[in-house]
């Protein structure tokens, strides 16, 4: 996870890893960065807490931590491996929560993990893949220092509502693609690109589901439970959250019917188009069929045919080709096959 700029980090923090190291004040005031290894030292006084952010620490980063913060051992494991499923679970006075995260990256959605430890005196965000920097989160909580002052709890809530935030914009950006591909979907002819456009958006559309869905779970949970660390002033920041993340859910459902919709109209319009394509060469074919019939009678070798010897025969033979193909035609074309 990041919280703060690297120029910043560079100052306070012990590797590239540590993106940010800030020890507050149980008021809400920043107090100052520190380094990982002053963090037991802050910890001595009662009245602080402190916010960590990382990015794709390694193992003896994270060992670090837990020392520094007792963490379980089975949340560090998960913590160490990227690839989790969005979750939440308890640890004595401790949270662990894993949400999933998403970036629009050349039309395309990258994913990422944001791994989130808290606890009365600490938040830890360890970030994976693509993700944002928090740092207008960070900042954004360092404004209301009245909020921050009821703990890292608010830290979290800043975070998670920054992550469900920046999920509306993929789905906007991809309703507006779908309106731009409007004119190849109703074209008459099949473009192969546009079909296979429209598959990869649903194909994302369907990943950014499965991470956003369960999101609902772990902010239902932090709106009802653990009073030991939610306090009751925030259940409120954290409904906004849950309809947030509900808008998100809903907007993506109805995207990918969208989808399903227009490619289901795209092949239904090419099928159309061709089905008339095939109307009119059937009708040409019905066409040409009766004069072929009626000429290769006449093209036989036989002595007595009817009407071979008269000198009208030839025009009388014209005309009624004429007649029915003229006839054939009108009936197609009355019938709208022409």
């Amino acid at each position: 996870m990041s919280v703060l700029d690297l120029s910043s980090a560079n100052s306070s923090s012990d590797s590239p890893m540590v993106v940010n190291c800030v020890a507050y004040r149980n008021n809400g005031t920043r107090l100052r960065d520190i380094s990982v290894d002053d963090i037991s030292e802050i910890l001595k006084e009662p009245d602080t807490f402190v916010w960590v952010g990382l990015h794709e620490p390694d193992d003896r980063l994270l060992l670090k931590l837990q020392e520094e913060f007792d963490l379980h051992d089975l949340a560090v494991e998960d913590a160490q491996q990227a690839h989790q499923r969005t979750k939440i679970e308890t640890y004595g006075d401790s949270l662990f929560i894993v949400v999933q995260t998403a970036q629009l990256i050349s039309g395309h959605i990258a994913f990422g993990e944001t791994h989130i430890f808290l606890g009365k005196r600490y938040l830890i965000t360890v970030r994976h893949g693509a993700s944002l920097s928090y740092t207008p989160a960070r900042r954004s909580c360092e404004k209301t220092p009245e909020m921050l002052a009821l703990g890292p709890s608010y830290g979290l809530y800043g975070v998670l509502d920054y992550i469900v935030d920046n999920l509306l914009p993929i789905v906007r950006d991809f309703r507006e693609e779908l309106q731009e591909l409007e004119k190849d979907i109703f074209a008459d002819t099949l473009n192969r690109d546009t079909v296979r456009r429209l598959y990869d958006m649903q194909r994302d559309l369907m990943t950014l589901r499965l991470a956003a869905a369960p999101m609902q779970d772990v902010i239902n949970q932090l709106v009802r439970l653990h009073p030991n660390l939610i306090p009751d002033d925030l259940r409120a920041y954290f409904r906004d959250i849950y309809d947030h993340v509900f808008r998100v859910n809903e907007s993506i459902s109805a995207m990918r019917e969208m989808l399903t919709a227009a490619i289901n109209v795209n092949l239904s319009l090419v099928t159309f188009g061709q089905n008339e394509v095939m109307k009119k060469l059937a009708g040409w074919a019905a066409m040409l069929a009766a004069p072929t019939l009626i000429t290769s009678w006449y093209g036989m070798n036989f002595t007595h045919m009817p009407e071979l010897s008269k000198p009208w025969a030839y025009p009388v033979i014209m005309g009624l080709v004429a007649c029915v193909v003229g006839t054939i035609y009108l009936w197609l074309k009355r019938a709208k096959w022409l």
